[in-house]
């Protein structure tokens, strides 16, 4: 019996409740089209327990912007 299994990235969808570091930890495209909205803590300590939700309000960041931003991700992980 082969104890290695092939990880494989979960088919499913972003959303803005998902914690930050996960969501770039999964999809690493996805850290670019953060940057562009200026989501700048994708490198940093606080990407580890914070929502995407959190760290755009944090950075002021409004709900349509948040909303475009999580559609675009989730156009590249399909």
């Amino acid at each position: 019996m082969n104890n290695n299994k092939a990880k494989t990235k979960p088919r499913g969808k972003v959303t803005k409740d998902m914690v930050l570091g996960e969501v770039v930890l999964l999809y690493p495209k996805s850290a670019e089209i953060m940057l562009e909205y200026g989501l700048h803590c994708v490198g940093c300590s606080a990407n580890a327990f914070d929502t995407i939700k959190d760290a755009m309000k944090i950075h002021g960041i409004s709900k349509q912007d948040t909303d475009e931003m999580i559609d675009r991700i989730n156009k590249i992980i399909k």
